[in-house]
């Protein structure tokens, strides 16, 4: 069995996948379309797709779950699933906003709540906070991870994720930031090194977190703004990002990772 491939895929058998997509102030519609045809891509993939983590007692009949959530957590008994789910051996590819939960105060700062330690220690880390959109250069820690070779350091317009670590990570790609975080309580950051793409292992499994992916629409920031002027796609439009998340994929299902 190679490197990449998991045993139902080396079988033969076909991947059985469990997608989340929903919450709060990003195109979701967009990210369900774009993950679901990335999945659809390979005829050895299925996928059931969901809004949220309740169906945790289909992920126990899954070998992977895909997740872009902002907002959105699993009840506790839903989080002991999803942990012993990847304990026992199975794969989670988490996508941007999976480890954020917002609050948003009466002075206008939006702070990260700590309501899901278990689901935040599952993945790794959780989001603290963003600086303002704008670019970024994203540079390759770890280049010989099949992951991310060949892959040459890139500039990305999307948010920043500036997180709390839980757990010992092997961090793919990275990026560097120093200043503030305007709009959100915690909002003074020291000169660091920030996780862009990391593997977090769990007894038999892995989760696999891209920060990246940041996308929006018109309406997405309802209730708190109407109509949002610009569409969003982000990191979305870039060949790297695509090739990156094609890759995380078929790590997820177990394929091969080319």
């Amino acid at each position: 069995m190679t490197k990449g491939e998991s045993t139902a895929a080396f079988n033969g058998a076909r991947a059985r996948g469990m997608l989340v997509v929903g919450g709060k102030f990003h195109d979701m519609e967009y990210a369900r379309r774009e993950l679901l045809a990335a999945l659809g891509a390979d005829d050895r993939v299925t996928t059931r797709c969901f809004v949220d983590y309740d169906r945790y007692d289909l992920l126990q009949q899954s070998d992977f779950l895909v997740s872009y959530t902002c907002d959105v957590a699993p009840s506790l008994e839903g989080q002991r699933a999803l942990r012993d789910f990847i304990t026992r051996g199975g794969r989670w590819l988490a996508l941007h906003g999976t480890n954020s939960l917002l609050d948003f105060r009466a002075d206008g700062k939006v702070t990260a709540p700590r309501l899901a330690p278990l689901f935040m220690e599952t993945l790794g880390t959780t989001f603290v906070a963003h600086p303002p959109i704008e670019p970024y250069l994203v540079e390759v820690v770890r280049g010989d991870d099949p992951l991310v070779e060949g892959i040459a350091p890139f500039v990305v317009t999307d948010e920043l994720y500036l997180t709390e670590r839980h757990a010992e990570l092997d961090v793919l790609l990275d990026t560097a930031f120093v200043g503030r975080a305007d709009g959100f309580a915690e909002n003074e950051w020291p000169a660091a090194r920030h996780p862009v793409l990391y593997r977090r292992r769990l007894g038999a499994g892995e989760v696999l977190y891209f920060t990246l992916g940041h996308c929006r629409g018109h309406y997405d920031m309802r209730p708190l703004v109407d109509f949002w002027p610009q569409i969003d796609r982000g990191s979305w439009e870039l060949p790297e990002y695509r090739t990156i998340l094609a890759r995380a994929i078929a790590w997820a299902a177990g394929l091969p990772v080319r």
